[in-house]
């Protein structure tokens, strides 16, 4: 490592091919929008000598946020000229988009890394990549230049519009292309997307934590808190409304922080806006920080017909003390408030939360808090985990007295419990018609149709697959705890099934 910053230093990098540690940025970020004309002039690959175009993959790890990092960095590649690869044989180029909450997904990245390595052998055009979370953390570019030299270009969170020049360097270096910056430089809004799905899409709403949960590597991976411009968020509904897309969903590392750092909107009236949107039937949002969920944002929910009724809720504890120790800023009795208040607005909502077990220290009675309140609240699902010391965050230096023998035992009785709930709440869905906007074939058979709820239940049914992108009407025949099986009852014409 030392030598590279030698190289750098004395100039023996040539230009483009450079390392940039930690590049800082701005302290106030700039609006700007994306130069499709430079994009288009200086950064077309062509084809390869067959005459074929390059190829890419994506390989996505962690939240929604990724996924929609990877819609616009597969949006600036297809712009480029390249063309998606269906396997790992025939890319050009392989990135995997990473994330640092958990260590389990920063190992399996560095597993599938050193598998792919002797594709760059066969193929001496392919490119790796490493972008997203965990390219923000120092100890993983220090990994990444010491035991993965093989690995070509490297970059965060905060420069992905930056892909098509760092790509064209590191396709002309023999060093290892390196630029992470600690913050956002600008929030840049027109940048080109490939999306996926044509009858559900990500809209970016605001970046960044302010909240500093002492386990959580998220403030320092994605940086503080930037509301995008309600006019630039409703101009991207509007044309998403326009390409036929039906259901939305609102992301924010805490989304209902919305606006704080602009001072005229609030996340409450920006979803009142993209409500009267024509043509979006669905709107959703992830995530929300319970402290801040306000009495103005419940009367929003209410009042908005296109919200749908399922709010993710995190929790992560139901002892004070451990959230204490997590920095939560919410207490066991607040939450169990704001449930109700929920709950009183607006009635058949369904609640989902994350909880982690095995915070550094936690005892058997503050589990049981957790177990406690899981039965309270009666949640329609959680998302477990086992707390994963992240590097630099507050919690990785707590003392940790408790076994991780203990500490799985302790989400197995976590999930017994919730997976007991989970059932018994679709149980009560049988022989009920619901509403299911079709998603297309399932994921695991090509003969059934795969939709859901407003309330985010899956719904699983036979039925044409002209069906997809419309709302139809199913009844729940067979309840299980993570899908609905059921028949359709009325097609969207009004002619029975």
């Amino acid at each position: 490592m030392e030598n590279l910053i030698t190289k750098l230093r004395e100039g023996r990098l040539q230009p483009g091919a450079g390392i940039v540690f930690g590049t800082h940025r701005p302290n106030t970020a700039v609006r700007t929008s994306f130069d499709i004309d430079a994009l288009t002039k200086d950064y077309q690959v062509g084809t390869k000598a067959s005459g074929e175009p390059y190829r890419y993959i994506i390989k996505t790890y962690g939240c929604q946020m990724n996924e929609h990092d990877t819609e616009t960095m597969a949006g600036l590649l297809q712009a480029m000229g390249y063309r998606p690869a269906k396997e790992d044989a025939e890319a050009d180029f392989i990135l995997f988009n990473t994330c640092a909450v958990r260590e389990n997904a920063e190992d399996k990245v560095f597993g599938e890394i050193g598998r792919l390595r002797p594709l760059k052998t066969r193929n001496p055009e392919l490119v790796l990549g490493l972008c997203g979370c965990m390219a923000q953390e120092k100890g993983v570019q220090k990994m990444v230049l010491e035991k993965f030299p093989w690995v070509d270009v490297v970059f965060g969170t905060h420069n992905i519009h930056r892909l098509p020049q760092l790509l064209t360097n590191a396709r002309h270096s023999q060093e290892t292309i390196l630029e992470v910056w600690d913050k956002a430089a600008e929030t840049v809004e027109d940048i080109p997307k490939a999306r996926k799905d044509h009858i559900r899409a990500w809209v970016n709403v605001q970046y960044g934590c302010n909240k500093f949960c002492t386990y959580c590597i998220v403030p320092y991976t994605r940086g503080a808190e930037r509301s995008r411009l309600p006019e630039d968020i409703l101009q991207e509904v509007q044309q998403l409304a326009a390409d036929g897309v039906k259901e939305i969903t609102l992301l924010g590392q805490n989304v209902n922080d919305y606006g704080v750092d602009l001072g005229s909107v609030t996340f409450a009236k920006l979803l009142r806006q993209v409500n009267d949107v024509d043509g979006i039937e669905r709107i959703r949002f992830t995530t929300s920080n319970p402290w801040n969920f306000t009495d103005e944002l419940i009367q929003a929910l209410a009042d908005c017909d296109k919200v749908v009724e399922h709010i993710h809720l995190p929790v992560q504890s139901g002892n004070n003390q451990i959230l204490k120790r997590m920095n939560r800023s919410h207490t066991r009795e607040f939450y169990l408030e704001l449930v109700n208040k929920i709950r009183t607005a607006i009635p058949g909502v369904s609640l989902t939360t994350d909880i982690i077990v095995g915070f550094p220290g936690e005892t058997e009675e503050q589990f049981l808090d957790t177990l406690r309140l899981v039965e309270e609240v009666q949640f329609d699902n959680a998302f477990t985990f086992i707390y994963s010391p992240r590097e630099n965050t507050p919690a990785a230096k707590f003392p940790d007295d408790v076994p991780l023998s203990e500490k799985k035992a302790r989400l197995q009785r976590l999930n017994e419990v919730q997976y007991a709930i989970s059932l018994a709440k679709n149980q009560a869905l049988a022989g009920q018609v619901v509403d299911v906007l079709v998603e297309g074939e399932s994921k695991t058979n090509p003969d059934v149709l795969a939709g859901r709820t407003r309330t985010n239940k899956l719904v699983l049914f036979q039925g044409d697959v002209g069906l997809t992108g419309q709302t139809v009407s199913v009844r729940i025949e067979q309840p299980k705890t993570w899908t609905l099986m059921g028949t359709l009852v009325e097609r969207p014409e009004g002619v029975l099934a």
